[in-house]
């Protein structure tokens, strides 16, 4: 694939828009690419990055980048008109529901909200509700906000209340006040499993997009295996979206 763009964020984040010739395969919110990184000699295995939102009118995939090491760094001073190697898309998404009207809630901690974006649009699109739960440590690492509030009513938490509430987003209010009929959740693992207790407590239909590492996305190299009620099964192919009344966390009820 082609940079058509980049856009830095901030400084660990950075937005990378990638075209080819031909149009874009179709894609689910939820997938997610497998990245080659080249010219990056400690970096030997591909990198699995969130399809952060599918411009068609462009024929544009952004990847949102987290930048913590070697191959990500490589990636994040590419620039337009550099190419990418990419297997795409790969894994399953998050359920769109067919009944218009449904009220979803979002999610979202740190980069996990990367594909709740593209999540967003599509549930939008489909005469869904989506409403959006976005928290991190600071204000500085709330990510694409203007783009997350033009989709539907954005609520925010940060860990040292510099913008939003202060806390984690389990304490937000909004999950006391307002009802939901669906919620999706991605992010650190112990936010996903108290997501998902609130969601198991009220009944509600929710979904997780793990972040095991995932080294091939393609099921062979058993980096991503998770416990469900399925025995043990790889996140890459299976996932990276469960149910979670698939899951086998501990700390589920």
């Amino acid at each position: 694939m082609t940079v058509s763009g980049v856009e830095r964020l901030n400084d660990t984040h950075v937005v990378l828009r990638l075209t080819t010739q031909q149009p874009l395969p179709p894609m689910l919110p939820g997938q997610f690419v497998e990245v080659k990184v080249e010219h990056s000699p400690a970096t030997f295995l591909r990198r699995p990055i969130s399809i952060n939102r599918v411009d068609v009118a462009n024929n544009e995939l952004w990847l949102l980048v987290h930048v913590i090491g070697d191959g990500t760094r490589a990636m994040a001073s590419l620039k337009r008109g550099d190419t990418l190697n990419c297997l795409l898309p790969l894994g399953n998404g998050f359920t769109v529901p067919q009944r218009a009207g449904e009220r979803c809630l979002l999610i979202g901690g740190g980069v996990g909200t990367a594909p709740l974006l593209y999540y967003g649009e599509v549930l939008r699109k489909n005469g869904c509700e989506p409403s959006f739960l976005l928290g991190a440590r600071t204000a500085a690492d709330l990510l694409q906000l203007e783009m997350f509030e033009q989709i539907g009513a954005t609520y925010l938490t940060t860990e040292d209340g510099s913008r939003g509430e202060q806390g984690f987003v389990t304490a937000h209010p909004v999950l006391r006040q307002e009802t939901f009929d669906r919620i999706a959740t991605c992010g650190p693992k112990p936010m996903m499993v108290a997501v998902a207790n609130y969601a198991q407590e009220r009944g509600i239909e929710c979904e997780a997009s793990l972040e095991n590492l995932m080294a091939c996305g393609l099921g062979a190299c058993l980096c991503c295996v998770e416990k469900t009620d399925k025995g043990n099964v790889c996140v890459c192919s299976e996932g990276p979206v469960f149910n979670i009344k698939r899951l086998k966390w501990q700390n589920l009820k």
